[in-house]
């Protein structure tokens, strides 16, 4: 391993950096024909297109690799393959994470890497045909830049013992260091997982030995990995789910601890392993370990005795027959605000003083909090309910402790947060300053939209220990690296942590470490507390210069991949453009065209077009809904934030107190080269800019733009195109006030989560309106929701500062279309973030081949061509659009 302790590079759009401090890296398995009859259905069907779904919902469940096979005796599994990694690699959204090519045939693993993007995983190679062939084909995986799982087989076949299994791995390694010079990094082991509990004797150490020679690979193979399939232990058990589920989590809790650090787990097939009931996890470990003779016997007696159905409970309020500390403990653990100002005022009596509550029975309990939520054992709106229980017992404190005028209480460290300048977005820095307070550190919330001046003489005034920089759009990015930069001129010696849903670490490694070399990227709220103690510790300097490593890794390795990528020439990519028949198409005429306001639209309404699954990912609950209220892991939670959410909708759509507002506007448009010519209602023409593709494509693929989805102006046929603002935030930030003069966190949290989530409602809602309505050029028009929220309709709504249009300045001339401000209440900010912060705008298109799609990266000839356009300087051009430079 190098110095920077990255243990393996993976990448499709985004590179996967795996270090030692890594979590288990989980395997996405339902785009194998053998893991998904659904998948294997549609491909045998032909319906590739189709198949992407379930890719995209293993990415959107969390996998960070995707598994994919096409092995079955009725497919072509080589064209089968090559088809579907192509259409991968068209959808940003799924090729953004590393492909696993798995195939037991060499060809079709061949045929996979001359066509997949990034670095890759094979699945797999083996000695069972041979030392000469394996290392054929060894030396062909690295050629093509792919790390590698080698099975345990060899010509005698699989390795069923500890002493087969290492045996055959030590051999294995020796081959591919010696003989293909292989980085020790890019080698993954499956010492294959087998069936416990069959009743056959030889069956018994099964889960032992794999245990054991997990252990020893990674303590005698320097480098390697382990990995391996799950749901092969409880084979014996199919159809008692009570007992399989048992069997992963508790068979994955020990091949964790001895070293195997990726694999295919079925999320929904697992128990909470602290939640496995005490005589079953005896049972099934007696079977793991081998501990007893008749260990099997036991476990099937008890399979057949328990039903799958899982029962509970404790009478609820027991725990108030408890001591005052093991109440408040059993209040902050479970959220439970109802008891917590007696029980506080109780406690304070019986202390000496009242800051001897906080630092005791009130930090004791916080720090369970802290340890079940590190150790995925909670929740994060479990956290965020805790943090609201601590809130008000302080609250109740605090008068008593400044009678006595004693100091402020201990804390971790004190940490300033803030949203840079021009940004208005603070769900994730709000949740991230919820987590790391109930850890015991100190906050300096300076809020939203915070200049660089600010935010450093603040950090000087309150001697902060770390800043903490958030943002949500891409003119957030730049300031960053200007607060980094000032930074650095300042001599300081803080450390930066930087989080935000535009942020990355490849944007941490690459943009902001040249600036300024103290920087940590937080990507959610589950890590900032171990980033915050590193930080605070005695070995802050040497974890700083171990991120700094990382990152020179990442920036080394992103450097590779951008010189590896060929881009066409700007003129070359526009002879390239996506051509329409524009002979025989012809737009429908609006029924309705110009501008037209609404306001207040009900509540009851747009509730029927929610997409719920981006709610329960700002929670960082990640699954699709409706399936994630029944997930084994994290539905119960997830049941009891849909019920908070729904009863919080109900108080708003009778109260009235948050209010929504959208205009949309349809006009005459024609395209001129990447150009579209705006005919507004007064006649005059606005041009709006777009931006085209350059990454060189597979043959016969377009390089796109959005102009091309509108009628050149050579045809002199009519075309229209529409444009869009909406919010649901009017009224908001006085409610959220409110919530937190109260010390609720947790509400405001959830307001400004639902407030957003009928944000997106209302522009869904009003474009079925346009489609139906006002548009009308789909008047049948008869969709679900749940179709609404998959896009099966005709036409896309685009929006500024997504992957299609990521130039923010075109808000600039939809806000003059529409007259934006005047209609609805939504402001601009100067880096052209919205406000309310719930709120959406964009465009519409109606051609019915007009797709999303990801610009990627541009050239600097588009820069300069954009910049003339626009009639701005290049350096503000690549100020905009820095995230998408590709130099």
């Amino acid at each position: 391993m190098d110095s920077s302790g990255i243990t393996l590079e993976l990448a499709g759009l985004e590179p996967l950096v795996i270090t030692k401090d890594s979590n288990f890296v989980n395997v996405g398995e339902r785009t194998n024909v053998a893991g998904s009859r659904k998948f294997l259905r549609l491909i045998k069907d032909g319906k590739f297109e189709e198949a992407l779904s379930i890719a995209l919902e293993q990415v959107e469940g969390g996998a960070q690799i995707l598994d994919v096979n096409m092995d079955d005796g009725m497919l072509d599994a080589k064209e089968s393959m090559v088809t579907f990694l192509n259409l991968i690699a068209s959808e940003p959204d799924i090729s953004r994470i590393p492909i696993m090519i798995d195939s037991s045939k060499w060809e079709v693993i061949e045929a996979g890497l001359k066509v997949v993007q990034g670095k890759s995983v094979v699945n797999s190679i083996s000695l069972k045909e041979g030392e000469e062939e394996f290392l054929r084909q060894a030396q062909m995986v690295k050629a093509y830049g792919a790390a590698v799982i080698v099975m345990a087989f060899d010509e005698t076949g699989q390795a069923d013992t500890y002493e087969r299994r290492i045996e055959i791995c030590k051999r294995a390694y020796d081959l591919l260091i010696q003989g293909a010079k292989f980085d020790p990094r890019d080698i993954i082991f499956d010492p294959n997982i087998f069936p416990v509990a069959t009743g056959m004797d030889e069956h018994r150490r099964n889960a032992l030995d794999f245990f054991e020679a997990t252990a020893w690979i990674r303590q005698n193979l320097p480098g390697a990995h382990v990995s391996g399939g799950v749901s092969n232990v409880s084979f014996s058990f199919r159809g008692n789910n009570t007992v399989r589920e048992a069997m992963h989590s508790a068979f994955l809790y020990h091949a964790i601890k001895a070293g195997m650090d990726m694999g295919i787990v079925n999320p929904s097939m697992l128990e909470v392993y602290d939640d496995i009931p005490e005589e079953l996890l005896q049972l099934v470990e007696d079977v793991l370990f081998d501990r007893t003779e008749n260990s099997t016997e036991a476990l099937l007696d008890y399979a057949e005795n328990v039903k799958s159905a899982k029962t509970t409970t404790k009478k609820e309020q027991e725990w108030r027959n408890e001591t005052v500390e093991k109440r408040l403990s059993h209040a902050l653990v479970k959220g439970i605000t109802e008891f917590i100002v007696e029980d506080t005022e109780e406690a304070r009596l019986q202390y000496d003083r009242p800051l001897e509550v906080i630092e005791g029975p009130l930090m004791d309990g916080m720090n369970i909090v802290g340890d079940l939520f590190g150790s995925g054992k909670m929740f994060l709106p479990q956290v965020v309910k805790s943090a609201r229980v601590m809130k008000k017992s302080v609250a109740h404190l605090t008068p008593f402790i400044e009678l006595e005028k004693e100091g402020a209480r201990q804390s971790n460290g004190k940490i300033l947060m803030a949203t840079v300048k021009g940004d208005v977005h603070d769900i994730g820095k709000n949740i991230v300053s919820v987590v790391l307070a109930c850890n015991n550190f100190e906050i300096v919330d300076l809020g939203v939209m915070v200049p660089m001046d600010t935010i450093l003489e603040k950090a000087l005034e309150h001697e902060v220990d770390i800043i903490g920089l958030s943002g949500l759009i891409t003119p957030s990015l730049e300031e960053m690296i200007h607060i980094a930069r000032e930074m650095k001129r300042r001599n300081l010696d803080i450390p930066l942590l930087i989080g935000g849903a535009t942020t990355s670490r490849v944007h941490a490694s690459v943009k902001v470490l040249p600036e300024y070399d103290k920087i940590v990227h937080v990507g959610d709220a589950s890590r900032a507390v171990t980033v915050a103690s590193q930080l605070m510790s005695t070995s802050r300097n040497s974890y700083l210069a171990k991120i700094k490593a990382e990152y020179m890794g990442v920036q080394e390795m992103y450097n590779k991949r951008r010189s590896e990528k060929k881009y066409l020439s700007i003129d070359d990519a526009r002879a390239n453009s996506l051509k329409l028949d524009w002979n025989s198409y012809s737009t429908p005429k609006p029924i309705k065209e110009g501008v037209h306001s609404f306001i207040d639209i009900p509540i009851s309404v747009l509730r029927n077009y929610i997409d719920w699954t981006p709610f329960f990912q700002t929670w960082e609950m990640h699954g699709k809904y409706p399936q994630i209220l029944s997930d084994e892991i994290c539905g119960k939670e997830a049941q009891k934030l849909f019920d908070d959410a729904e009863r919080l909708l109900d108080r708003l759509e009778e109260s009235g107190v948050i209010r929504n507002a959208a205009v949309i506007g349809l006009f005459r448009a024609h395209s001129e080269g990447d150009d579209i010519l705006v005919e507004d209602s007064a006649g005059q023409t606005k041009r709006l800019l777009t931006l085209r593709q350059q990454s060189q494509k597979a043959s016969g693929a377009p390089n796109i733009a959005l102009a091309d989805f509108i009628t050149p102006v050579s045809y002199n046929k009519p075309d229209w195109i529409g444009c869009f603002a909406v919010t649901a935030g009017l009224g908001i930030e006085k409610q959220i006030a409110l919530l937190r003069k109260d010390h609720d966190d947790y509400n405001v949290i959830l307001l400004q989560a639902i407030a957003d989530r009928l944000a997106e409602a209302l522009a869904e809602f009003m474009h079925e309106k346009v489609r139906k309505e006002i548009w009308g050029y789909a008047a049948q028009e008869d969709l679900s929701n749940q179709e609404l929220v998959k896009e099966k309709y005709r036409g896309i709504r685009p929006a500024p500062g997504y992957p299609a249009c990521p130039d923010h300045l075109e808000k600039k001339t939809i806000w003059e279309l529409l007259d934006v401000e005047s209609s609805t209440g939504i402001a601009l900010t100067e880096s052209l973030a919205m406000l309310p912060t719930a709120s959406v705008s964009g465009y519409y298109f109606g051609h019915p081949e007009s797709k999303y799609f990801g610009l990627g990266k541009i050239s600097r000839d588009q820069i300069e061509s954009y910049a003339q356009r626009r009639k701005i300087s290049i350096d503000e051009a690549e100020k905009w659009l820095s995230p998408q430079l590709n130099y």
